[in-house]
């Protein structure tokens, strides 16, 4: 079986996005594939979110920040699910994906904007890592394949809006 594609979109493409997409194709190694993409991508990607993916043992090789044109034209993969990781990306109008992907919005909050010492910022970038973690894991939890688009919809939706204090799981 092919693995299912899992776009993660945020406006720049620098952070969050970027740190979703090594997490799940970690964590979901060939089951799923992740990508990430921006509406308005920056040039490069964040050097504390690639340094805390390497501080947790995860590959950045392969890692830059790109637009989600890339994934909306032709001969694009086809994508299972997109996940909006940031406000912005969320309120903005996304492209037509083909083959109608699950979707769902996933916020969490800007790393990239955290102010204050360089531990402080890095503190940022650990916690919004941990926050994308826990909500990969819930996701490839699931039982894709055994239950149906509405149910996968419905919990992809509560996935996206975990908070630290829930200590539920929501992959039952």
């Amino acid at each position: 079986m092919a693995p299912l594609n899992v776009l993660f979109l945020c406006t720049g493409n620098s952070a969050r996005s970027i740190m979703a997409e090594a997490i799940l194709n970690h964590l979901g190694a060939g089951r799923f594939r992740g990508w990430s993409a921006g509406s308005h991508p920056k040039s490069d990607v964040h050097p504390m979110a690639l340094e805390t993916l390497r501080q947790a043992n995860l590959p950045t090789e392969g890692l830059y920040a790109k637009s989600w044109d890339e994934f909306a034209r032709n001969g694009a993969p086809a994508m299972d699910f997109v996940f909006t990781v940031c406000d912005n990306a969320a309120g903005e109008v996304c492209p037509i994906w083909p083959g109608q992907p699950v979707t769902a919005h996933w916020g969490v909050p800007d790393p990239a904007a955290a102010e204050g010492s360089e531990a402080e910022r890095m503190l940022a970038f650990r916690e919004v890592f941990r926050m994308l973690d826990r909500r990969i894991r819930i996701f490839l939890a699931l039982r894709h394949g055994e239950i149906d688009r509405a149910e996968t919809e419905r919990k992809v939706v509560e996935i996206g809006r975990l908070d630290e204090n829930d200590t539920k799981s929501r992959a039952s």
